[in-house]
């Protein structure tokens, strides 16, 4: 739980300009990293931030309590 930085794997939602900004994680479960996942986050061990199937996405952070970084991900998932 808290801020925590992304890793991103695969453009889709988040683009690699958003490498390494802090977004804000509510829950301390996880989904373990998998071949959808589209960006990692790292507390003790490796997690899926972020993953995308299709038109299907998720994300583990809270992208509207995540401030600026999380409105821009709004955004772009609203563009697409």
């Amino acid at each position: 739980m808290g801020w925590n930085s992304l890793k991103i794997r695969h453009n889709g939602l988040l683009t690699p300009d958003q490498e390494g900004q802090y977004v804000y994680f509510v829950h301390s479960y996880y989904v373990e990293d998998g071949p959808f996942t589209t960006a990692l986050s790292d507390y003790i061990l490796p997690f899926s931030a972020a993953i995308q199937k299709d038109n299907f996405f998720a994300t583990q952070f809270h992208p509207e309590k995540s401030g600026p970084v999380g409105e821009k991900i709004l955004r772009q998932f609203l563009n697409l």
